[in-house]
């Protein structure tokens, strides 16, 4: 199992839409992420900054996320929450969450 922490902007004026569409988040996309082997999966919010954590259980990180992007499903939800994110500007190129790296843990 590996851990991943990964920020991301929320734009002001979407703040509040963006925590109700997570109310109640559809079950395809859950589905998807139970079989992209992620766990764990929360979504913290603090101002206009989001923090996601979330336990990867799989053997391919990138064959995983490349399904979980394909799902139409998910295209359809990303439609919605995408337009609602702001990335940061120091982000690796690529990425639309911005990964972080793990500095301590402990269970």
């Amino acid at each position: 199992m590996k851990r991943y922490g990964q920020i991301i902007g929320v734009k002001p004026g979407q703040i509040e839409a963006y925590e109700r569409i997570h109310e109640e988040v559809w079950p395809e996309v859950l589905a998807t992420i139970e079989t992209c082997n992620i766990r764990n999966y929360t979504i913290f919010r603090h101002g206009t900054l989001l923090f996601a954590y979330f336990e990867y259980i799989g053997d391919d990180f990138a064959a995983d996320m490349a399904r979980m992007a394909a799902d139409p499903k998910t295209q359809e939800w990303w439609q919605h929450t995408d337009p609602m994110q702001e990335p940061l500007v120091d982000r690796t190129e690529g990425e639309w969450w911005s990964v972080m790296r793990e500095v301590f843990h402990t269970d």
